[in-house]
């Protein structure tokens, strides 16, 4: 008899915190400033990325204390994923749910945290840090190309 993993046989909302963090695969999406078209209302990434973003680890320098440091950073729960249609769409949270499963380069699949930058499925190295901006407005100069933007992660 083969158990399924957390992911496959547990509710977002039913998972352990140490569960729940383990789902992030690393790649960084979430971490970049979206520009939102005021007529559309459609919603943009572009490569620049949070103050708090080191974009060769492709993490959050203070992810402990981003949200006292980075006050518009969002925490993801299980209770607004649903409420935040600009997340990756190949976002293990996302996935999971809208019912499907984790994309064959997930970390958690492979065992190897690294799969997921080799994969290019991450922005490890493709970005600048909105700190680096004169003017935020010029964040509009960096929109993301559109792998970034239609990426599924299948």
């Amino acid at each position: 008899m083969t158990t399924e993993p957390f992911w496959r046989s547990k509710r977002l909302q039913d998972m352990t915190p140490a569960e729940w963090e383990s789902l992030c695969d690393g790649c960084g999406l979430c971490c970049l400033i979206r520009l939102e078209d005021e007529d559309t209302g459609e919603i943009t990434p572009t490569r620049v990325a949070c103050s708090l973003f080191d974009t060769h680890a492709c993490r959050c320098t203070d992810y402990a204390a981003r949200q006292v440091r980075v006050p518009d950073c969002i925490k993801l729960t299980p209770g607004n994923i649903r409420t935040l249609p600009w997340m990756p769409l190949s976002c293990a949270y996302r996935r999971l749910y809208e019912g499907k499963d984790l994309p064959v380069w997930h970390p958690l699949r492979t065992g190897d945290p690294a799969s997921v930058h080799s994969s290019g499925a991450s922005i490890r190295g493709q970005t600048i840090s909105e700190s680096e901006l004169s003017d935020p407005d010029d964040a509009i100069d960096y929109m993301a190309p559109e792998w970034l933007i239609d990426r599924s992660g299948d």
